[in-house]
């Protein structure tokens, strides 16, 4: 009876769990096209706007750095390493999808429509960072990880019973984000009402600085998606083409009322979580980091740009330097913004004021008006 076969093999199971998620490619990590059929779709012009938003990222990360460590800026988090996987995404949805995004997701917001000055107000704890115009469609970056998906599911379902067509709600977190409760709900919600939602992991191998190894027994977070019944892929984050023909498909296929789509973008985190203090050298070797450092997007693109003789360091330069004087004034913008007020944080706070507050109102009131 003891050598009796199970009924059931759990371990083949297991095993065979993930094996249907191998990573979508079109330029492999030596620049090499995979698939020709999709890079033929696209004139050296385009090609060569879609190197521009990651190179416009990579700027953008290098000045917020340096602005965090004059005190210019508060919180930030890096997007070194990802730009990929950020701007290709964000490249394949229309101003008109609703952007429900995280704390990591700031160059979406502006790329999205969002004020670069804004942006840095919103950094500095500025009310006025999180004052959006009433037709740019999309939410203040989300702190509590995970909880964008609960609000992205929801508005998807809004847009479903508004009769929206051709309209979707997108977010993002990353592989950290996936073992929160959230994560699930919102995933659940949106897979049980079939609302136009697209959600997108971006597996950067760390949440802070626990590594994606022992944040799940899942072979790829890509899988997460299947127990509510929801369509998924993996696709390498590092390259820009994979990353948004996946997204313009998933799309589609979500706005045809198809219900959402999951995506699990393989990326890195060159940086730190954030500029807050924790250092990756105290939880990551050299021998891991330099493979996704060889591996970086913009050297990937680039190789295959200047190959077909379209991009040169010249133009890069020029570009660059006219993302720096942007960014600038965007800094000077945000500085010129006027001071906040204590009684405009407590007049925020209730619609009709109660009594304790009304009076904490008056007592700023008379110390502002000195």
């Amino acid at each position: 009876m003891d050598n009796e076969k199970p009924i059931v093999d759990f371990g083949a199971i297991r095993d065979a769990l993930g094996k249907d998620f191998e990573p979508v490619q079109v330029l492999d990590g030596q620049a090499k096209v995979i698939k020709p059929e999709i890079v033929s779709k696209y004139s050296n012009e385009q090609l060569v706007e879609f190197f521009k938003l990651m190179l416009w990222e990579r700027t953008l990360h290098q000045r917020s750095n340096a602005l965090t460590r004059q005190g210019r800026l508060g919180f930030y988090a890096p997007t070194e390493g990802q730009e990929a996987s950020e701007m290709g995404s964000n490249a394949a949805m229309k101003k008109t999808d609703v952007l429900m995004p995280a704390y990591r997701d700031i160059p979406q917001l502006i790329q999205h429509g969002l004020p670069v000055y804004k942006a840095f107000l919103w950094s500095r704890g500025h009310v006025l960072g999180n004052e959006y115009p009433e037709d740019f469609h999309a939410m203040p970056p989300q702190i509590i990880i995970g909880a964008q998906y609960v609000q992205a599911a929801g508005v998807a379902l809004g847009i479903k019973k508004n009769g929206t067509e051709d309209k979707v709600a997108y977010t993002y977190t990353g592989d950290g984000g996936t073992s929160q409760g959230d994560f699930y709900e919102g995933m659940n919600f949106a897979g049980a009402f079939e609302a136009p939602a697209v959600f997108i992991v971006q597996n950067n191998g760390y949440a802070i600085s626990v590594p994606r190894r022992k944040q799940t027994a899942a072979k790829t977070l890509a899988q997460k998606a299947v127990a509510a019944g929801i369509p998924s892929v993996q696709v390498d984050g590092m390259d820009f083409l994979a990353v948004y023909e996946v997204t313009k498909a998933a799309r589609e296929y979500a706005a045809a009322g198809n219900g959402p789509v999951m995506i699990e973008t393989l990326t890195y985190r060159f940086g730190p979580h954030t500029n807050a203090g924790d250092d990756p050298k105290r939880y990551r070797t050299k021998d891991e980091e330099q493979p996704w450092f060889d591996n970086d997007p913009l050297i990937r693109y680039r190789k295959y740009l200047t190959d077909q003789g379209v991009w040169s360091e010249d133009q890069e330069n020029e570009y660059v330097e006219q993302v720096k004087e942007d960014i600038k004034a965007a800094v000077k913008q945000a500085d010129e913004a006027p001071k906040q007020k204590m009684t405009e944080f407590l007049g925020n706070v209730f619609e009709e004021q109660p009594q304790n507050i009304q009076q904490q109102i008056t007592e700023f009131q008379a110390k502002e008006s000195k």
